[in-house]
């Protein structure tokens, strides 16, 4: 059987060791080299020269994105999928700009991350629902624009380095919509919902709704 190599990039090595762990779970799938940044994802499929490279986007020294942005500008022989707990449109739309064949959550089940892995390998394209809704959004509003990511991954004009998306979830919240009703409006899944009120709650430093609005009404973000 002719297994399909594959390149791991994540800055958290016990999430590496989960999703190697998953990957070579299926007698086909093998992965050859494992890093922990971009300057390393690129270095890597250099020297192992990879099928596929699945990468995360938030790490040091070099962002998932601007890794595959530059592998795909050197026409390196290499499918990028990115695996991130982001939903964000600002990082599905330069993803996909940069050439990213594939983007799911970190919250995808085993049986849709292997589908994707064996779909982008024969040359499809591969999005999660959630990342799928962002894209044909984007093609409906053709206007909309992607904004560039960052190496630290935030918004640097924003208090608090909040993502749009974080800023839309923090006004849902304040208006007293539950994680299940903002799920619904945003077409995102719960569990992203979650995700995002949490980092609101940890960048804002507070432990509770009335702290996290009167915060908001200081820096005048809702």
């Amino acid at each position: 059987m002719n297994q399909t190599t594959i390149v791991l990039v994540d800055d958290h090595s016990l999430v590496r060791d989960g999703i190697r762990a998953l990957l070579e779970s299926e007698e086909d799938l093998k992965v050859i080299g494992e890093g922990a940044d971009g300057t390393e994802a690129i270095t890597l499929v250099d020297e192992k020269k990879p099928d596929l490279l699945v990468i995360d986007i938030r790490m040091p020294k070099m962002t998932g994105i601007e890794a595959v942005e530059k592998l795909s500008a050197i026409n390196a022989d290499v499918k990028c999928i990115i695996l991130s707990m982001h939903d964000s449109e600002e990082y599905i739309l330069q993803s996909v700009a940069a050439g990213a064949k594939g983007y799911l959550l970190k919250d995808t089940g085993k049986t849709e991350f292997i589908k994707a892995i064996h779909t982008v390998r024969d040359g499809g394209k591969y999005y999660s629902g959630d990342i799928s809704n962002v894209l044909v959004n984007n093609l409906l509003n053709p206007s909309t624009k992607a904004t560039s990511i960052s190496k630290n991954d935030s918004n640097s004009n924003t208090p608090f380095e909040l993502t749009n998306k974080e800023i839309q979830v923090l006004e849902l919240v304040l208006s007293g919509l539950t994680n299940q009703q903002i799920s619904e409006k945003l077409q995102n899944s719960k569990r992203t919902v979650e995700t995002h009120r949490f980092n609101l709650m940890r960048k804002m430093e507070v432990k509770n709704l009335i702290d996290l609005s009167k915060k908001a009404q200081e820096f005048n973000l809702v």
